[in-house]
């Protein structure tokens, strides 16, 4: 090896990097901590790059559509407010999805609660009649009521309740209580600052995009930052019309429930299909969720009808699971059918429902650049067509 300039400037570095590793091994729990508190101080404008970026994509469309470049801005005089007003318009469309939403499910679901109410008392008076009519048919369960009202009689209820004010009052529950609340409050602060940091971005992101690229483009090498800012655009590309193409599916899906609960004279057609469209924003899975809500809530006016629903359901669920959501998202993000399952589950076992949401657009990354990568190594190895089929 020669021993140039070059070369031990790279043995220089290698060593300068193993000797951070080892030191960084010894301390690993003070890494973590490091680490867990800078994740801390950055977590707002994470959210708020995450918010950017998802009211980005309707933004577009609106701006898109009521700006068109070909009128120009000579011929608009609201041009130049473009941007402003496709932001506002798109964060007042959210707000409505959101109210709307809100009107059509909280009611009906107070409803519910109301008639399980009910139905409570009701069931507690035959509960009532059916022991009554047990005790004269059978004294000797009589018998053993007695007894075991005996036994809870000599109890030592002061006991009990001296430990129960012990545990209470140990600080436990209120040093929790006050971490619990600290934490809702933190959420809290960090999600309004990330939507100021959303809303800056949002409007100047062509200005902070053209930073970025000069920052990096300045210190890196062109070949590099022209690869890297590729990857970044195909990744950015795809994410969006994952986005689209899971609320298309989610739109789909709820359209199916509504369609076949309404023929099926179901109740409460248009609230559990509006919370099975939502809870289908999950990927794949999500809709079991909305499953479990609509059973419940047709449970309490037909037991029958119930089973009919879970029927329905899982019809609906084999045909979304196999046709729509391969089809529509992974078409829209351009991954096979088969990837998309497999993103799927290994997101849930990894990630949970965070890793089920973000996989689909990772893999679609990964298929696309090692597609790449495949077409330009086999077109340089020449090698035949007819042994690749």
């Amino acid at each position: 090896m020669d021993l140039n300039h070059k070369n031990m400037q790279k043995i220089a570095l290698l060593i300068v990097f193993t000797i951070m590793l080892l030191v960084g091994l010894q301390n690993i729990a003070y890494i973590y901590l490091a680490l867990k508190g800078l994740f801390r101080l950055v977590l707002p404008f994470i959210i708020g790059g995450t918010i950017a970026f998802i009211l980005n994509v309707p933004m577009k469309c609106i701006e898109r559509n009521l700006f068109p470049n070909k009128y120009g801005k000579n011929k608009n005089p609201l041009y130049k407010f473009r941007r402003l007003l496709s932001l506002l318009l798109t964060l007042a469309l959210l707000i409505a999805v959101l109210s709307i939403l809100s009107l059509m499910i909280i009611p009906e679901m107070a409803q519910s609660v109301l008639t399980v109410g009910s139905r409570i008392s009701v069931a507690t008076g035959n509960l009532i009649e059916y022991l009554n009519t047990l005790a004269i048919t059978n004294p000797e369960l009589v018998h053993d009521l007695e007894d075991f009202a005996r036994n809870l009689s000599s109890i030592d209820w002061q006991k009990i309740g001296e430990t129960i004010y012990n545990f209470f009052s140990n600080g436990n529950i209120l040093g929790n209580t006050f971490n619990f609340a600290s934490s809702v409050i933190s959420g809290f602060t960090n999600f309004i600052i990330g939507i100021v940091f959303a809303i800056y971005i949002l409007l100047q992101k062509e200005t902070l995009g053209g930073q970025f690229k000069r920052v990096i483009y300045s210190f890196f090498p062109e070949k590099h930052v022209d690869r890297f800012l590729e990857i970044c655009q195909l990744t950015s590309n795809t994410f969006s019309s994952f986005i689209s193409g899971q609320c298309l599916e989610a739109c789909i899906l709820g359209s199916l429930f509504f369609i076949s609960m309404t023929l099926l004279k179901m109740p409460y057609a248009l609230v559990i299909s509006v919370l099975i469209a939502i809870t289908a924003l999950i990927p794949v899975f999500g809709a079991f969720i909305g499953c479990g809500v609509g059973i419940f809530l047709i449970l309490i006016v037909s037991p029958i009808k119930a089973l009919w629903f879970l029927v329905l359901f899982l019809v609906l669920q084999q045909l979304e699971n196999n046709l729509i959501y391969p089809h529509v998202v992974g078409g829209s993000v351009g991954l096979p059918s088969i990837w998309v399952l497999m993103a799927v589950t290994l997101g849930a076992s990894t990630m949970g429902v965070i890793g089920m949401i973000i996989n689909i657009p990772l893999f679609s990354v990964i298929y696309t650049l090692l597609k790449q990568s495949v077409r330009r190594r086999l077109r340089n190895k020449n090698i035949n067509q007819e042994k690749l089929k």
